[in-house]
């Protein structure tokens, strides 16, 4: 009979876990209430929470304001206790000072990204957070993603403007909660801008549709690494694996690049597999040819797997390819006048639905 030897955690790693949950033991807690644009309700809800949290009964204050709120806002704030802010040099920074001597359970920071004006405890408003949280008083904060540093650059080039202050992801990587204010983009559009003419409202429309989108990955790439960060603390094996496979259809004159990028992104997202395929047409233009070639070589560059179909049938084609590859979400886009897909503005697409039993279709407007 062969004895078995326990296994023995590694003292290192031990020592790693050890350290961690003290660490978690001793700060407060942060939650984030996280937009993908100004007027979804961010600090609303932020404040609401607050009120419902006193009324529970915890000690809870407010640290920090918008220079200019909503009415339904200044009702929430009657209820709450407020710190008032420091002014510097005709400033107004959160008074760290005060809030370490009153210690509070919960702090309510509405507008998370700020400069602190110069001669303050720091630089930056979430760098006065990080000293609130480690101090053990937890933190509940509001920010949009336009803020988040490293998503400036791609922002900028979707909306065509730029934030100055910023927010290192970083911090919303110690988020114990982020919470996304899911607006739908049409909603969101709605109520920030009633009087856009249709041409615009399309425009406007797909850019906050980008936005929610790059808001709701950036939330779930920070709760997958904080899962794999708990599982090597405790020394625990990732044994699942993502099957999540991304087909991209592509077209002479659609506007594909929306499509690829979005279509490689949730494939890193779910650490699946990022497929393109165009279905021939025959006696292509030379405009159209151009714009296909093009398209393909972007999908080839995004990494996707590209393939090119002969078929007649172009749903049959499309939907046996994906039955083949395992495919798990069809993306496909719906503007073009004249080709293939010209049918998908009336029955076509619903008929693609339903036939795509098990697989998430995804329509693009272009």
């Amino acid at each position: 009979m062969v004895n078995e030897i326990p296994h023995r955690p590694d003292p290192d790693q031990l020592l790693e876990q050890l350290e961690a949950e003290e660490r978690q033991r001793q700060r407060g807690k942060l939650k984030v209430f996280l937009g993908y644009a100004s007027g979804v309700g961010k600090s609303l809800q932020m404040l609401d929470e607050g009120r419902r949290r006193s009324e529970r009964g915890e000690d809870v204050v407010v640290v920090a304001t918008q220079a200019k709120s909503s009415p339904e806002a200044e009702k929430l704030l009657a209820h709450l206790e407020v710190i008032p802010p420091l002014v510097i040099a005709g400033q107004d920074a959160i008074d760290v000072p005060a809030i370490l001597r009153r210690r509070p359970q919960v702090v309510l920071v509405d507008g998370l990204a700020y400069d602190n004006p110069s001669g303050s405890r720091h630089p930056r408003r979430y760098e006065d957070l990080e000293e609130v949280v480690a101090a053990g008083i937890s933190v509940i904060t509001s920010v949009n993603l336009h803020y988040i540093a490293e998503f400036q650059d791609e922002i900028e080039q979707l909306t065509g403007k730029r934030t100055l202050p910023s927010v290192p992801r970083s911090f919303l990587e110690m988020a114990d909660e982020i919470v996304v204010i899911d607006v739908p983009a049409e909603e969101s559009l709605r109520m920030a801008m009633p009087s856009l003419s249709s041409t615009d409202r399309q425009a406007q429309q797909q850019r906050l549709s980008r936005l929610r989108e790059m808001t709701l990955l950036l939330t779930a790439e920070i709760v997958d690494r904080q899962l794999e960060d708990y599982l090597r603390t405790h020394n625990i094996s990732e044994t699942w694996g993502m099957q999540e496979r991304i087909l991209v259809c592509l077209t002479p004159r659609s506007s594909a690049s929306l499509m690829i990028r979005s279509g490689r992104r949730n494939a890193e997202r779910f650490r699946g597999e990022f497929l393109a395929i165009y279905v021939n047409q025959p006696k292509l233009s030379k405009d159209d040819q151009m714009a296909l070639d093009n398209n393909l070589q972007l999908a080839r560059q995004e990494g996707a797997q590209v393939a090119v179909l002969d078929s007649s049938k172009p749903i049959e084609a499309i939907l046996s390819f994906a039955r083949e590859n395992g495919v798990t979400q069809i993306f496909i886009g719906h503007s073009l006048q004249h080709g293939i897909w010209q049918s998908f503005r009336h029955t076509a697409v619903e008929r693609l639905i339903e036939a795509a039993h098990g697989i998430d279709v995804r329509i693009f407007p272009h």
